[in-house]
């Protein structure tokens, strides 16, 4: 009779039974991280280097502004302060008014300077035209003097040689009475003729001596006349002299004329200036923007040299970002430019590479590096980069004077 099946709850025999497989061994965790971080690091360093291929980054920036300092034209005393801290002014506003009365004299002074420049130039002008008349009559005259004066002299001339053609005559009748006389004596002292005739004769020779005197003294008025003549002809002729004087004189009143012209537009000038200063007590706003740092108090002196206030204009603002000299081999005008402001956190802004710094910022300090030294240490310079944001609605209300990171794109 055969054997029974084993059932199957009896074990089976060591003879009968599969052999029993080793025992695992497991690796450790060490031997698994290690690799994984490995190959993370590598592929997180190719992706950050993949990234930043043809970037470079500065934290080193900052935004800029126009800014405006605001000081006035001239001294004086503050009358009225018209503006407050942050408040917004549009270009003309009014923002300080000085006390006017100074300049107000001054503009008056001016004025009447004016005035009396241009009577003076009045009256040189009236006097140019009175010597340019009297010229024109004075040499007219001396010359008429002159010929009436050579007309006298000839004159003269022939009046003499009248009064000398009587004195002959008469020189030579009063021989003829004088002859006659002493024939009559001689004839009376022989009885030949009577008392009367003698009588006569004495008186005829009384006559002829008396019309030789009369003669001789015309004669003698007729040469004085001659020389009233000759003095009055070198009279005339110091006359036309002095006239022919008349162009000088001319041109000397022209000369005033012209020299109280010169006043008259130096007057006019110191009007104008005066106008100038009596306008430079209001001072205005130069720009639109925000007040900032207002100093200026009502009594106070104010002074150019010592600004009142500032004006910021912030709808014009860009970032200026310091990159070091080891950046800027690739970086050209135009460039995209990425820019994270401090204040907006999570807000990216994006501009353009406007234009590099003519040098380094060390360069244009109030007090550039002395480098010619033995003690020389190398210091990495930066370069000023401008970066000009693009306009957009969601532009923020940016600052003069806040941080910002700036990543510019060298290459695509």
């Amino acid at each position: 009779m055969a054997d029974p099946a084993p059932s199957a709850s009896t074990p089976a025999t060591p003879a009968t039974a599969a052999p029993a497989a080793p025992p695992t061994k497991k690796r450790p965790k060490a031997a698994i991280v290690l690799p994984v971080l490995v190959v993370g690091f590598g592929l997180g360093g190719a992706l950050a280097w993949a990234r930043g291929r043809g970037r470079e980054s500065t934290d080193d920036a900052f935004v800029e502004a126009h800014v405006a300092s605001v000081a006035p034209r001239i001294q004086g005393q503050v009358a009225r302060v018209l503006v407050k801290d942050n408040q917004e002014v549009v270009e003309g506003d009014v923002l300080v008014e000085l006390d006017d009365r100074d300049a107000r004299v001054r503009l008056a002074a001016a004025k009447a300077d004016l005035a009396a420049a241009r009577a003076s130039q009045a009256a040189a002008e009236a006097q140019l035209a009175l010597v340019e008349r009297s010229a024109e009559a004075s040499t007219k005259q001396a010359k008429g003097g002159i010929v009436q004066a050579q007309a006298l002299t000839g004159t003269s001339r022939a009046a003499i040689d009248q009064a000398k053609a009587d004195v002959t005559a008469v020189a030579a009748r009063r021989t003829l009475v004088e002859t006659e006389l002493r024939r009559v004596e001689r004839l009376f002292a022989d009885g030949a003729v009577a008392q009367a005739e003698l009588d006569g004769r004495r008186a005829g020779f009384d006559q002829a001596d008396a019309a030789l005197d009369q003669a001789r003294a015309r004669l003698a008025s007729a040469n004085a006349g001659i020389g009233n003549a000759a003095g009055s002809l070198e009279t005339a002729e110091g006359r036309l002299q002095a006239a022919l004087t008349a162009p000088q004189q001319v041109r000397a009143s022209a000369a005033q004329v012209d020299v109280a012209k010169a006043r008259v537009a130096q007057a006019e000038v110191a009007v104008s200036q005066a106008e100038l200063t009596l306008g430079y007590v209001v001072v205005k706003a130069p720009m639109r923007g925000v007040v900032s740092r207002r100093t200026v108090e009502v009594g106070q002196m104010a002074d150019p040299a010592r600004p009142m206030l500032a004006i910021t204009r912030l709808d014009d603002v860009w970032v200026v970002a310091n990159f070091k000299e080891d950046q800027l081999g690739a970086m050209r005008p135009g460039q995209r430019a990425e820019v994270s402001i401090d204040s907006f956190p999570g807000k990216h802004l994006v501009g353009k590479v406007e234009s590099l710094a003519g040098g380094t910022g060390s360069r244009f300090a109030l007090l550039p590096p002395d480098n010619a030294s033995g003690n020389f240490t190398k210091v990495v310079q930066r370069v000023p980069v401008l970066v000009r944001l693009d306009p957009g609605e969601g532009l923020p209300a940016l600052r003069p004077g806040l941080s910002a990171e700036v990543t510019v794109t060298t290459k695509d």
